[in-house]
This record gives structure tokens, C-alpha cells and sequence, in this order.
């Protein structure tokens, strides 16, 4: 760490040090592969907490992402949307050893943005009349079921930006931008790992997309994989 009021860490493991142990519930950021924490996961894999709550959109694969904490049975409960693409989750799940409370997608954004916002629940059709609402609260407003959902807030919140500054200021890319910025606003510390770090005053103002303010920790990742989850091309004719 490089000052005492400074953000900035060295790495993964030095970011994590003294904000991780058993039992935390944790936001991961991005969507399938892309705009993962990956060099946290990786720590948080290496420093052996256990018995995990993870909100995530999915868990990754079964070699990669979230999959790896999967895999040293890490993690408690998942706080999921999309968990196709895992067959160690599924095999957990089907057995008893892993807990899941199924979200829609658009459900879990929208909680996540809520508890970011401070805001206790609101009311969605999305769910209505499935095994979604139940034991929620629902009500009926013009002839319409509606379902109470809270909002979600986690102990750390780990995410996967583009670029940053020393002050924590992120800038996204694309498809990284689904999960990263509300998760960063819902954590009670967040950490946020950057392929490229400036120094504060660099970034232009108006490309900023979570202020750093929600940020406590920082550092430049390395050595990103990125692989693609699902390789998709079109065939010659």
C-alpha cells in the first residue's frame, strides 16, 4: 500500500488482507466471463475462506471464475440469476451441498441497484404466480400481482473494471458494465481490480461511471485470461 490514506494496493492478496474471512457475503461483478474479478477470485481462492454467500449473475465455469471456489467448496450459498454453464454447481446444487436462491436477471440488477440506493424492496410483475413469490409478500395494484423483492447488500463487493485512478474513480467497457457498477455501490467495502491505473485528475469527469467514493481499494490487475464462455461464429457459406 502506498501511503497511509492511499487506495491503492499492490495486488490481489495485499487488497484482500483484513477484509476477508469466513462466513462474508460477497458481490462478484461482471456477466459470464466478461468483467470478472479475476485476479480476486484467485485470492480469495488462495486465502481459504470458507462458508461464503456469493451474489453473483452466474458462477463461471467449472475451470474458471467463480467455478474455482465452487471447486474447493468455498462457497455456502449462491444469489444467482444464469448458472447454465456449470456442472459442478449443478452437481452441488441436485446433491444438497450448495444452497441457491434463483433470481430473474433483471430481478437481481434491480436488487443489487436498490441495496446500493439504500432502499428496503419495491414491488415487480417479473415472478408473479411462480415459485418465485413464494413466501413473498405480493400485492394487486390495478388488477395486477405484484411481488415484493429487497434490495441486496454484501460485506465485500469485488469488481472488474477497465480503467481507474488512485481515488478509486472506474471507468467500464461494454459488457463489463452489467454488474460491476451497481455492485460496487452495494458493498460495505469494495475492492475493484483495473487493467489500467492512472493517477487521480487523469480520467475525464464526464466517463466516469462509478465515482470513487463507493470505492475503498485498489490495485492493477495482471495476467487476464478473458476467455469466452460460449464461442459463437457464423458459418461460411
Amino acid at each position: 500500500m502506498t501511503g497511509s490514506a492511499s487506495k491503492v494496493y499492490a495486488n490481489a492478496r495485499e487488497a484482500l488482507a483484513g477484509v476477508v474471512r469466513d462466513d462474508l457475503t460477497i458481490m462478484s461483478g461482471g456477466f459470464g466471463l466478461c468483467g470478472i474479478p479475476e485476479n480476486l477470485i484467485l485470492a480469495l481462492r488462495d486465502c481459504g475462506a470458507r462458508g461464503l454467500t456469493v451474489i453473483s449473475n452466474n458462477a463461471g465455469v467449472d475451470e474458471f471464475g467463480l467455478g474455482l471456489l465452487l471447486k474447493t467448496r468455498q462457497i455456502r450459498k449462491m444469489i444467482s440469476s444464469y448458472v447454465g454453464e456449470n456442472k459442478e454447481f449443478e452437481r452441488q446444487y441436485l446433491s444438497g451441498e450448495l444452497q441457491l436462491e434463483f433470481n430473474p436477471q433483471g430481478t437481481l440488477a434491480e436488487r443489487i441497484r436498490a441495496g446500493g440506493a439504500g432502499i428496503f424492496g419495491f414491488y415487480t410483475r417479473t415472478g408473479a404466480g411462480t415459485l418465485v413469490a413464494e413466501g413473498k409478500e405480493q400485492r394487486v395494484v390495478n388488477g395486477e400481482t405484484f411481488v415484493l423483492e429487497t434490495g441486496l447488500t454484501s460485506d465485500l463487493s469485488l469488481v472488474k473494471a477497465w480503467k481507474g485512478d488512485t481515488e478509486g474513480n472506474l471507468v467500464y467497457r461494454k459488457t463489463a458494465r452489467n454488474f460491476n457498477p451497481m455492485m460496487a455501490t452495494a458493498g460495505r467495502v469494495t475492492i475493484a481490480e483495473v487493467e489500467e491505473l492512472v493517477e487521480a485528475g487523469e480520467l475525464d469527469p464526464d466517463q466516469i461511471h462509478t465515482p470513487g467514493i463507493f470505492v475503498q481499494r485498489i490495485f492493477k490487475g495482471t495476467d487476464y485470461v478473458k476467455p469466452i464462455e460460449q464461442r459463437t461464429v457464423r458459418k461460411k457459406k
